[in-house]
């Protein structure tokens, strides 16, 4: 059998790489490794890295060449949500369309069978849903929310050698033999906005864009001014510039109007909400009645119940929390940390 890996250059996707050659030679496995080049300028320091780690492995590797793709279905998407009033998540997008799509593909035209990445997260054969995506063993590096938008049958493709470990146990595993990852700082922001900036990305790529307006609370009184819709995301409190009697938080965005919505925290906190682009991971019929929704990556999933109907979700917390913001990832899990799907907050 062939596996192939996807190594970004980081020190998680080369520990994944690590343990399934590892795997491979027990096994009796091929493993070969694909970079996919994503970003408009290559990074040569990454591509001779992995070079040299993958033929001291005697791993072949492959450059997969995407940028064309992941502009056009990551990175010109996450600039026309934003300027839409949404909060788009173009982490989740990439692995569906790109790392676990396209590049999946290409693992499948060089023959083989699936793909591994470093995500920590588990997947495998489940005694109730048959399958299942689940979270990964360290609970503060679970990324299986960035993951629940890939649809079940790419899923099924994909390897994650990680799902059992801590992110500190692999990262020891490679000082203990010798691998220096490329790129030795994992980064937490988008990869494709210049220092996690996406009001400077936006303002580089488009001449035109939409000016500033009124900033009024939901009676409609004017409380300041903002400075264009797209520098402010729903629950925003930090650079507002509204001197008011109490803190205000961005509760709205009328498009139509050019109106910045705000309000007091209170104001944001709901008891449902809608999502769409639903990604069933699991038969709505085996969902159990009482669900968690986390619908961002660094909070904590929240009870709820849920009622599947016409491709859409509605979304019913057991109490109120902080209204999700439109374009972001909603992911759902049972109470065993099971992906039940993924939607979009409408």
């Amino acid at each position: 059998m062939t596996l192939a890996v996807a190594v970004s250059g980081g020190g998680d996707s080369l520990a994944a790489l690590l343990a399934l050659r590892d795997a491979g030679r027990a096994d009796g496995d091929e493993v070969l490794a694909l970079h996919g080049l994503f970003l408009p300028h290559t990074d040569d320091a990454a591509v001779l890295g992995l070079t040299e780690a993958c033929a001291r492995l005697g791993v072949p590797l492959h450059l997969i060449d995407l940028r064309a793709e992941f502009e056009a279905l990551v990175a010109a998407p996450f600039a026309a949500e934003y300027l839409a009033g949404r909060t788009p998540n173009p982490c989740a997008r990439c692995n569906a369309h790109l790392k676990f799509g396209l590049l999946l593909d290409r693992a499948l035209d060089l023959g083989a069978e699936a793909l591994a990445s470093g995500h920590f997260a588990a997947s495998g054969p489940h005694p109730v849903y048959g399958w299942a995506l689940s979270r990964g063993a360290d609970p503060a590096k679970d990324q299986s929310y960035f993951l629940s938008l890939v649809p079940g049958e790419r899923l099924r493709r994909a390897l994650f050698p990680l799902a059992l470990r801590l992110k500190a146990e692999a990262r020891a595993e490679l000082d203990r033999r010798g691998y220096a990852p490329p790129l030795p700082e994992e980064s937490q922001e988008i990869c494709f906005v210049p220092g996690d900036d996406y009001r400077a990305f936006l303002a580089a790529r488009n001449a035109n864009l939409p000016e500033g307006g009124s900033a009024v609370l939901p009676d409609g009184a004017v409380v300041g001014r903002h400075q264009g819709l797209w520098r402010s995301t729903i629950g925003q409190r930090r650079g507002l510039g509204i001197a008011f009697r109490e803190p205000l938080y961005v509760l709205d965005k009328d498009i139509a109007r050019n109106l910045l919505v705000v309000a007091p925290r209170a104001a944001l906190l709901v008891d449902a909400f809608a999502a769409d682009e639903v990604n069933s991971l699991v038969d709505p019929q085996l969902w159990p009645e009482e669900v968690l929704v986390q619908t961002r990556y660094r909070e904590a999933a929240k009870p709820a119940r849920v009622e599947f109907s016409g491709g859409s979700l509605a979304v019913r917390f057991l109490e109120p929390q902080l209204r999700p913001a439109p374009g972001q990832v909603a992911a759902l899990y049972d109470l065993g940390g099971v992906v039940l799907a993924g939607a979009v907050a409408a």
